[in-house]
């Protein structure tokens, strides 16, 4: 069976032979464990992996986001990063006066990737092929606005900030609907939306805004007969009803920040995208207690799929702990 088949039974409930592994390894780990990244990778390979591919007009970025110091994004967005290896944060708005939503500048360069170079790329690879477009609505507006503007914003509900959204999600759909028409297995999408409790605005509030934008990303890539993956930070329990409505495929999630035994009544209704806990676990357990968390998952959320070992090398994580993970998935009989 290839990871292709294999992940596609395992999206399906369709019994695979093992559970699919992916590695998110971030720049951070690659620089303080070289040589146990690379055994990792090598014992471990991934059965998810993203397409190799350029643009026809190169995106307008300055820096290098994993680089310590200013990175600006396509978008125009300025990060200041103070740690080498991973992503930093947006310290001042892009736009100051939400009145002026008319000068955001869509990364149209975006959109120029060759799509035939995509399709051989897919052809000439058994792993299963997950674009990462990446819209993310919720954070772009952070990104452009700033947090605190936007939440007020999400109160006091102006006009000019509704159209800033509906633009920032045109384009979003633009860019989904384009991937969709390549050859990839999925598209990938993403906001985070929870705190260490609950989410970040009510579910009310949520249902209302963003879930049909989300509906809308989900149903292009089922048109086109793609799979629709999703990376969501937090405690978002409240919200998991209405992805499995909107027919999400994937949803990777801080599973045990929420707590696996809650999320069980949802086993066998979406497929649980990782992770094993990054919080704790990966920084402060040993390999006893991730065989442990290991098994947890599979007990509680595996049913004839419906889990995919991912697992997030970043900071603090322990690089036996991180070899452990897949061991003792690779272990399990199913």
């Amino acid at each position: 069976m290839t990871s292709r088949e294999l992940v596609y039974k395992t999206l399906e409930f369709k019994k695979p032979q093992r559970v699919p592994r992916q590695l998110w390894l971030l720049p951070w780990a690659e620089y303080k464990y070289p040589m146990d990244c690379q055994r990792i990778r090598t014992e471990y390979p991934d059965d998810i992996v993203g397409p190799k591919f350029e643009f026809r007009h190169k995106p307008k970025t300055v820096g290098d986001p994993y680089s310590v110091g200013t990175y600006i994004d396509e978008w125009g967005c300025i990060f200041e990063n103070i740690q080498k290896g991973v992503i930093g944060e947006v310290k001042q708005n892009l736009l100051n006066d939400i009145c002026e939503w008319e000068k955001v500048r869509l990364p149209e360069e975006l959109l120029s990737f060759d799509i035939e170079q995509i399709n051989a790329w897919c052809a000439q690879t058994e792993k299963f092929v997950l674009a990462g477009c990446c819209p993310r609505p919720f954070e772009r507006l952070q990104f452009i606005c700033g947090s605190t503007n936007v939440y007020m914003n999400l109160v006091s509900w102006p006009s000019e900030f509704s159209k800033l959204l509906k633009r920032i999600h045109r384009f979003y759909v633009e860019k989904v609907t384009r991937w969709c028409q390549t050859n990839v297995d999925a598209i990938f999408f993403m906001d985070d939306w929870g705190s260490q409790s609950s989410l970040l605005i009510s579910p009310v509030m949520w249902r209302k805004i963003f879930k049909p934008l989300y509906k809308d990303y989900i149903d292009i890539a089922h048109k086109y007969g793609k799979k629709a993956f999703m990376h969501s930070d937090g405690y978002i329990v409240d919200i998991f009803p209405d992805l499995i409505e909107l027919q999400l495929d994937a949803i990777n999630s801080q599973i045990f920040c929420m707590g696996v035994e809650k999320l069980a009544a949802f086993r066998g209704k979406i497929t649980f995208w990782g992770e094993i806990d990054r919080q704790h676990l990966l920084v402060d357990g040993n390999k006893a207690d991730i065989r442990c968390a290991v098994e947890k998952v599979r007990d509680l959320l595996y049913v004839n799929g419906g889990v995919i070992a991912q697992s997030e090398f970043g900071p603090g994580a322990k690089p036996e702990n991180i070899r452990t993970v897949f061991e003792s998935w690779n272990n399990f009989v199913f």
